[in-house]
């Protein structure tokens, strides 16, 4: 299901952000470790163990990183799911490709 999901945020455009890994590695690389950032897999998982339609729910200890951020909001139109994250500062609500923190947080 990841492979997937990273097929289709592909698809809409979606560009990983590679910014932020800073392991000194080539670009490639740096696009499979941001995969494996948890949320994304928490993502995964949920769409497969859930029915359509329902929200996902995801608590980290630590910040959703940008990239993750921007994929999670194509994922939430993509999918038509809602996803209610909460990170180290906040709660982040995305629905239809939109997160309530305004891109902010």
């Amino acid at each position: 299901m990841l492979e997937e999901v990273d097929r289709l945020l592909e698809m809409a455009g979606h560009v990983p952000d590679t910014s932020e890994v800073y392991y000194d590695v080539d670009e490639e690389w740096k696009e499979g470790v941001l995969c494996q950032h948890s949320e994304k897999l928490a993502i995964a998982f949920g769409l497969i163990s859930t029915k359509p339609g329902t929200t996902l729910r995801i608590v980290k200890n630590l910040r959703v990183c940008g990239n993750c951020h921007s994929a999670t909001k194509i994922i939430s139109k993509i999918f038509k799911r809602e996803i209610i994250a909460r990170d180290r500062s906040r709660f982040h609500h995305f629905k239809d490709g939109n997160c309530s923190c305004m891109d902010y947080w």
